[in-house]
């Protein structure tokens, strides 16, 4: 079984190199990565930065998305709320048919079982590196950690 935050680790000690090969000089340390183990709680965006979120239930990777730094409401609230936004974690398993034989899965509160069963990581960058290197980022961990939501 894979570890969450090995995962991550090692995925973001990998992107320093593809920023590198992209000519984008990414120090490690730019890099603040909050690993929130279920159950968690979402925190705020800090100001100034801009992130990528995932979320780790069911033994795999779930969701990974990004937000640039005016994107508060996405960030904290719309990936537990169905219908709040489009492509969320919840409209996700809200339509995926298996959820219903998950234990503690209810289709009316979906962002209850999230909190309560499932990892999130939040990866905080410095919104002056730019939403290119932050898209960069999230398209190198969908394609290396192929979470089930982003197919």
């Amino acid at each position: 079984m894979t570890d969450w935050r090995t995962d991550i680790t090692d995925a973001l000690s990998d992107f320093c190199k593809v920023a590198e090969l992209a000519g984008v000089q990414l120090d490690a340390a730019q890099l603040k990565v909050e690993f929130l183990p279920a159950p968690h709680k979402p925190t705020k965006l800090p100001t100034g930065k801009m992130a990528i979120y995932g979320y780790w239930g069911l033994n795999q990777w779930l969701k990974i998305g990004m937000v640039g730094p005016n994107s508060q409401a996405r960030y904290v609230s719309q990936h537990y709320n169905a219908g709040s936004a489009g492509s969320t974690l919840p409209g996700s398993l809200v339509h995926d048919q298996r959820m219903a034989e998950i234990p503690g899965f209810d289709a009316a509160v979906p962002g209850t079982w999230i909190k309560s069963s499932c990892n999130r990581v939040n990866i905080l960058l410095p919104a002056t590196l730019g939403r290119e290197l932050l898209a960069l980022l999230e398209a190198f961990l969908h394609v290396r950690l192929n979470p089930c939501y982003e197919r």
